[in-house]
């Protein structure tokens, strides 16, 4: 059966344009661009307004001093705790701090926290640190934290990988040194960074939630998700946000200022020191002053003074 010219002719025509579209789609640097992107880069992007880009990136951190009551051992210690939180840039793949941006890196609200108190006859000195990627909703990048005292210290980090991934230091009998992964899930320590930038997306009601790394380190736990439930109450002027662990008999609730920056004016922590305390006494962590400050360059004897500001010795 032969066709006419015009049929054939039309016939090629279209199958050229069909191949055409596929080989252009193909092409595109649109198509498939994910697969170039890390997993968190993938997450939902968050929009800046102009009073957080104002606030957060305009090359000072906030630095918050805190009168800190903390139990250990069954007892209350007076100390103190400071909150620094800064913005800079974060190599995703080396997991540290990057000297300049560029476009391997990512922009993330660092919280520095630190606690020191002394129980009996020596001190303690506590700190933890939380990178949290600014311009997605994805899991924190990085978290490590550590504690010393007189009798050793112990370090715990997790990088944020494909999953969690853990190491963890000890000088105590049986926690030395340990590797091991955890699958991804929310994490306590970086629910303060979430109050600073977005509250809205703090989880609420029954959630899996892998707890504090201080509580970890301090309650000799082993690092793994837990149920809680979780509660968001606005005020006209004070938020509060509370985790709940039943299985842990934990608590932890934050007060923070019910519109943008989010400062958090104090927290409360509950935890029971065995299944059958009724005691239950709270740590308590209350705002002494705020200061907003470049304290990377002020170094000096003479820049000092600025702790006095801080309400520190």
């Amino acid at each position: 059966m032969k066709y006419p010219f015009f049929v054939v002719l039309l016939t090629l025509i279209t199958l050229s344009m069909l191949l055409g579209c596929k080989n252009k789609e193909n092409d595109s640097p649109l198509s498939g661009s994910t697969t170039h992107k890390t997993e968190e880069q993938q997450e939902k992007r968050r929009t800046l307004t102009d009073a957080f880009k104002e606030y957060w990136f305009s090359g000072v951190a906030e630095i918050t001093s805190y009168q800190l009551s903390q139990e250990r051992y069954g007892e209350l210690r007076e100390g103190t705790a400071v909150n620094i939180f800064v913005t800079e840039d974060f190599l995703p793949k080396a997991q540290v701090k990057a000297n300049s941006p560029s476009e391997e890196t990512l922009a993330v609200l660092k919280l520095n926290s630190t606690k020191n108190f002394v129980t009996g006859i020596y001190p303690y000195a506590i700190m933890t640190s939380v990178f949290s990627p600014i311009e997605t909703q994805g899991h924190a990048q990085k978290i490590s934290h550590s504690v010393q005292e007189w009798c050793g210290q112990v370090y715990m980090q997790l990088n944020n990988q494909k999953n969690f991934e853990i190491i963890s230091h000890s000088y105590f009998e049986g926690e030395a040194d340990q590797e091991f992964t955890l699958e991804r899930t929310w994490l306590e320590n970086e629910l303060w960074n979430i109050i600073r930038i977005n509250p809205e997306e703090l989880p609420t009601g029954d959630v899996s939630v892998i707890p504090a790394f201080e509580y970890l380190r301090l309650r000799h736990k082993e690092a793994a998700a837990h149920p809680a439930f979780a509660s968001l109450k606005q005020g006209d002027s004070l938020t509060s946000y509370t985790v709940n662990y039943p299985n842990l008999q934990r608590q932890i609730t934050w007060y923070f200022t019910s519109r943008f920056p989010y400062e958090i004016e104090k927290w409360e922590e509950t935890n029971a020191t065995d299944p059958n305390d009724t005691l239950r006494l709270k740590t308590t962590a209350v705002k002494m002053k705020r200061i907003r400050t470049p304290y990377w360059t002020q170094n000096r004897n003479k820049d000092q003074v600025l702790r006095d500001s801080l309400g520190l010795r």
